[in-house]
């Protein structure tokens, strides 16, 4: 796993995860495939992904009229 924010990357074990989350950091696995976002982030990410899927949704509905 790792902890990334800005341009800071650590190699991080599972245990030190939730005190990364508090201070910022996503978190990710050795690929950098992001397994969870920082409570943090001024939009969560899992708002910003809802509506991304909702904004998708509605082009294809346009497109298709």
């Amino acid at each position: 796993m790792k902890a990334v924010k800005d341009n800071k990357v650590y190699t991080i074990d599972k245990n030190s995860a939730k005190a990364y989350l508090a201070q910022g950091y996503d978190i990710t696995d050795d690929n950098f495939n992001v397994i969870e976002h920082s409570p943090l982030a001024t939009v969560p990410y899992s708002e910003y992904a809802k509506i991304k899927a909702e904004l998708e949704e509605l082009k294809a509905k346009q497109q298709k009229k």
